[in-house]
């Protein structure tokens, strides 16, 4: 039970609830004791005032302190206090409780002493001591302060505590959600969601999980992919061989020249495969090993254009090059990139029909230099965009080589563009064509 969280927390906040209540109520209840004495000590609810008129009344009459003792007693019992009068030189004439008569009353109180004047002129001093112990009425008084001061204090407390597991379960109950997510997930099940009720961190906490749940179901669908496709990739051309083998072994045909052909271009189609994917692995680890320099992007652009230049005419395709000389020159591995441009320029050709146009874009902007091949092919339906350039991702989910390879052209084409520091996307429409982008840094002028 001590291991739940909602336990914790709420001892927590009980802890601080009872330790702030009763810090409240004892600061509470000294202050006010100690503000009611101060006020008692000031006069209470008759003023000094008072007392020091009907003494210098008396005063006045005699035209001396004699028999000013009684009156003085008589205060006392009234006020509850101790009641001094000194005279105009500060001894002591009366007190209350016939202690100090005939001292100086210099120095023995903090309190403050009240003139008794008379005519204007100063004949004596009225010096209101409080009691040690408060009277029986100021103890009532008292008590009743503090006895709401405390109640007050726990209803506060029970308020907080109420409060308190409201907003708990408020603030949990999404963690509980997200906790049985996981252990749903640990099992296994990768279609687990939570819902997202707020936009604060817990929403923002739900929402990471179900990116990342999301994120988990691709990728695990990708790996099951993969290993689908990889055996799919191996087999034809692993079924071709076997076939070519066993016919060769029973004598049913001769290894002829064309049959050596055959074979090779079947082991040159598994040495591509493998080739590609220990490529794609080492770009994935960023172990790719790439010697760049200062390149011009025509030379890139125009010598692959001559390469492709017979595929292009035999399909009946119109390639254009829009790639001025002035370009800065950029830092890439040259061949590197060529790749990246072989591989966009063979889809292009793929896709695109007969009479289709193909361009080659470059332009400088900023610190990068944007390189585009637009086609007018058979664009790439939308719910498809998004992954294009995953490894062995095809938008023919019938894998035929006659629509495209095995699917690692533009996912090892968007490794290398990231190794270089770029950023490559694509834009299409259905029966309108596509356009692939990606960006080359502009290398430094060391000059």
């Amino acid at each position: 039970m001590w291991n739940s969280l909602r336990v914790r927390l709420l001892m927590a906040i009980i802890l601080v609830v009872l330790v702030a209540v009763t810090v409240t109520a004892v600061v509470a209840g000294r202050r006010t004791t100690g503000e009611f004495q101060r006020y008692v000590a000031r006069g209470g609810p008759i003023p000094f005032a008072r007392y020091a008129g009907f003494l210098a009344r008396s005063y006045d009459l005699r035209r001396s302190w004699e028999a000013v003792q009684p009156e003085v007693e008589r205060i006392g019992q009234i006020s509850g206090m101790r009641v001094v009068v000194a005279d105009a030189e500060g001894r002591i004439v009366a007190d209350s409780e016939s202690a100090l008569i005939g001292k100086s009353a210099a120095g023995r109180w903090q309190v403050p002493a009240v003139e008794i004047l008379v005519g204007g002129r100063p004949v004596g001093f009225l010096y209101m001591i409080p009691p040690t112990e408060p009277r029986e009425s100021e103890r009532a008084f008292l008590q009743a302060v503090n006895r709401s001061i405390l109640f007050g204090a726990l209803f506060a407390g029970a308020v907080a505590i109420l409060v308190t597991l409201g907003m708990s379960d408020r603030i949990l109950r999404p963690i509980e959600r997200l906790t049985a997510a996981a252990q749903r997930m640990e099992k296994g099940d990768l279609s687990v969601r939570v819902p997202v009720d707020s936009q604060d961190e817990i929403g923002k906490l739900a929402h990471a999980f179900n990116a990342m749940a999301s994120s988990l179901a691709m990728q695990e669908q990708l790996r099951r992919n993969l290993v689908s496709d990889v055996a799919h990739e191996l087999r034809t051309p692993l079924t071709n061989l076997r076939g070519y083998l066993e016919a060769v072994r029973d004598g049913l045909i001769q290894p002829d020249a064309g049959l050596i052909d055959n074979l090779y271009e079947e082991t040159m189609l598994l040495n591509r495969l493998v080739s590609d994917l220990h490529e794609l692995a080492q770009a994935e680890a960023g172990q790719l090993n790439l010697v760049r320099r200062p390149v011009r992007v025509d030379e890139i652009v125009h010598r692959l254009a001559e390469a492709f230049n017979w595929q292009v005419e035999s399909k009946g395709l119109t390639l254009r090059v829009d790639v001025p000389a002035d370009l800065p020159l950029v830092d890439v591995d040259p061949e590197r990139i060529g790749q990246v441009l072989r591989n966009l320029l063979s889809n292009a050709i793929l896709h695109t029909p007969a009479g289709g146009e193909i361009d080659i874009v470059a332009r400088a902007g900023g610190k990068w230099v944007t390189v585009a091949v637009k086609d007018t092919g058979e664009g790439i339906p939308p719910e498809h965009l998004p992954f294009v350039f995953d490894r062995f991702y095809r938008v023919d989910k019938s894998r035929s080589r006659l629509t495209g390879g095995v699917g690692l052209g533009l996912a090892i084409a968007k490794q290398l563009v990231e190794a270089h520091g770029g950023d490559i996307h694509v834009e299409s429409r259905v029966g309108e064509g596509s356009t692939f982008t990606f960006t080359l840094p502009i290398a430094e002028d060391k000059g």
